[in-house]
């Protein structure tokens, strides 16, 4: 008790340090309950029951919500020890060091690669090790890219992340597609994952047709980017639904196209104009007198397709106007990717970024509603 004591004046005094003291403090606390069932004795005590004895602890890391946690993992000398509270990022961890351990074995990168295996806890991986992690990992993803659909999706969200992949002797920059939607009783659900070998709509039209075998039904509304391949397939896959620019995409593109010091001041303007279509004629027309008619003629381009998403109830615009539903995705992907660098092959690329995916879909379909569903 004392310790705790000292953990809640912690916590009233620094509420961020103090909590992750306190998380720090329990699952060490677990991890010794663990050992001491896994043993049959607790540390120095003499009994016939003990089926190992300890061998000190082994530092690991653990990433939480609040923070990179400094655990302190038991070790025993005749068999290794096994713990639950990594087990939710072990996923993403077997996945990573998978990607690493291959790259060195097939002498592609060896930087880092010891200090990487140290963070995980491994001292060292054969081949045979990497293959069963691999095998282990394909049938989770095939799993997972293949569940069945079982919500409708009225709300439908395309992205892409790029990552560096070996091809060969060189690396290429492949681009990831993430499908994710939010289901009819308002959660979001990860719906697949694709790295592209072409952009074209046929590319679009096979994935969204094995979205449908798997039981995608409902669509009301896509967002995306303005890929012109994604536009057709859209078209010809969901008839009688919109597609919607993601504003953010839109605006970034313009801006593109505007001298720096004027980009604040235009994308303010257009923000305020994609509210009205009157509005965003005016813009377009300020834009082109203005000198910026690559800017204008971006705008003009998608002139129908920005406000789509006002035909939808007025509390869920913010949240369907955009792709920042994958903005997190997105990030804890680019994240990961750094400790890899570049992948040694497309495989390694799904094995860890459907690991990840699989994770944050964990969160989504139990955590908090995304939108509030009208009935």
């Amino acid at each position: 008790m004392v310790n705790v004591v000292s953990f809640i004046k912690d916590y009233l005094f620094d509420q961020e340090d103090g909590i992750r003291q306190l998380i720090t403090w329990f699952l060490n606390l677990v991890m010794e309950e663990e050992a001491l069932l896994q043993s049959g004795a607790k540390r120095y005590e003499r009994t016939d029951s003990r089926k190992a004895s300890r061998n000190g602890y082994k530092p690991r890391t653990l990433l939480t919500k609040y923070g990179e946690l400094e655990l302190l993992k038991p070790q025993f000398r005749e068999f290794p020890f096994e713990t639950e509270v990594f087990e939710k990022y072990s996923r993403v961890e077997k996945a990573i060091l998978a990607a690493v351990s291959e790259s060195y074995l097939q002498g592609v990168s060896t930087r880092r690669v010891d200090k990487i295996m140290t963070a995980l806890g491994v001292e060292g991986i054969s081949a045979s090790s990497v293959s069963r992690i691999t095998k282990e990992l394909d049938q989770k993803v095939e799993e997972f890219l293949s569940k069945p659909i079982e919500h409708e999706i009225p709300y439908l969200f395309i992205d892409a992340t790029y990552l560096k992949v070996r091809d060969g002797l060189h690396y290429e920059n492949k681009a990831l597609f993430i499908v994710a939607g939010v289901r009819d009783d308002g959660y979001r659900e990860i719906l697949g994952a694709r790295l592209a070998d072409s952009e074209d709509s046929l590319f679009w039209q096979d994935l969204f047709e094995d979205l449908k075998v798997r039981g995608l039904r409902g669509v009301k509304l896509i967002v995306s980017d303005g890929h012109k391949g994604i536009q057709k397939a859209v078209r010809e896959s969901f008839v009688g639904s919109s597609w919607q620019m993601c504003h953010v995409h839109l605006i970034r593109q313009a801006l593109k196209k505007v001298p720096k010091k004027k980009q604040k001041e235009v994308a303010d303007k257009i923000k305020e104009a994609l509210v009205d279509r009157q509005k965003l004629q005016e813009l377009i027309r300020e834009l082109d007198k203005m000198g910026y008619k690559s800017a204008a003629d971006t705008l003009e381009s998608f002139q129908y397709d920005v406000m789509n998403y006002m035909q939808f109830p007025e509390n869920h615009w913010r949240r369907i106007r955009t792709t920042n539903i994958m903005e997190r995705t997105n990030k804890e992907i680019k994240r990961r990717t750094k400790v890899v660098g570049a992948f040694p092959s497309q495989e390694s690329v799904l094995r860890l970024q459907v690991s990840i995916l699989i994770d944050i879909n964990e969160e989504w379909i139990t955590g908090n509603k995304y939108l509030i569903m009208e009935q």
